[in-house]
């Protein structure tokens, strides 16, 4: 596994240390099956992992609830976590 830290993350989530090694649990969970995923069947393993772990589902980061824009993946302790699998053109975007 390779990691990446952007904006400083590595720094932010050894801050909440049990919160980045639960994160790095689920997403390297041997029970999921690599092969066998696209996309939305990704978002969906790994919300049942999230969501299993307390982790809230789709919370609203402003006041706009029904903006989908100012929603994110999964949150916990003020911790949030957004997964894309978008184009590589809008990876700026969506980190």
């Amino acid at each position: 596994m390779k990691n990446f830290s952007y904006r400083f993350a590595e720094q932010v989530l050894n801050c909440k240390l049990a919160l980045k090694q639960e994160i790095e649990k689920l997403l390297t969970n041997p029970d999921i099956d690599i092969p066998s995923l696209s996309g939305p069947n990704f978002n969906s393993v790994l919300k049942g992992l999230f969501v299993a772990m307390g982790w809230e589902n789709q919370p609203s980061v402003f006041d706009e609830p029904d903006d989908l824009s100012a929603k994110m993946d999964f949150l916990k302790e003020r911790i949030g976590v957004e997964v894309g699998f978008g184009h590589s053109s809008f990876l700026g975007i969506d980190l």
